[in-house]
């Protein structure tokens, strides 16, 4: 697996979400493909230096989430065919990311331009990395 996750100590965001949002957004991009198994619970806890119940937590929403396939046995691969949501589905879940961003750049004295720029900045280097 070329991917690898990354703790950030630092971070506001729970370990176990971390790992979530990467997974997530490495399946979405590519960096992870249909049928790739990750690392076991214990080799990715051992890897980072963190308790096993972490990462199941993780594997666990992602399992949930349609992103990842648990097989009895064998591993955690990334599903085939990831759940499809609806467009409404997709806005309810984007938009307490939104809203946050919006407070919190507007509360850094940003203009609505300056983050629009921002997250089509962003989302061209995400998109790039899929190449």
């Amino acid at each position: 697996m070329a991917f690898e996750i990354r703790i950030l100590p630092g971070s506001a965001a729970p370990i176990f979400r971390q790992i979530v949002d990467q997974v997530r957004l490495a399946a979405t991009t590519g960096q992870l493909r249909s049928g790739e198994q990750l690392p076991s619970v214990r080799a990715l806890a051992e890897r980072l230096l963190i308790n096993p119940n972490t990462v199941a937590r993780a594997y666990s929403e992602l399992a949930s989430d349609g992103v990842i396939e648990s097989q009895p046995g064998r591993g955690a691969f990334v599903s085939a065919s990831r759940q499809i949501y609806t467009r409404p589905e997709r806005l309810r879940r984007i938009e307490p990311l939104v809203n946050a961003l919006i407070t919190e750049g507007l509360s850094l004295g940003f203009a609505v331009e300056e983050l629009t720029d921002a997250i089509r900045a962003r989302a061209a280097q995400v998109r790039g990395k899929q190449s």
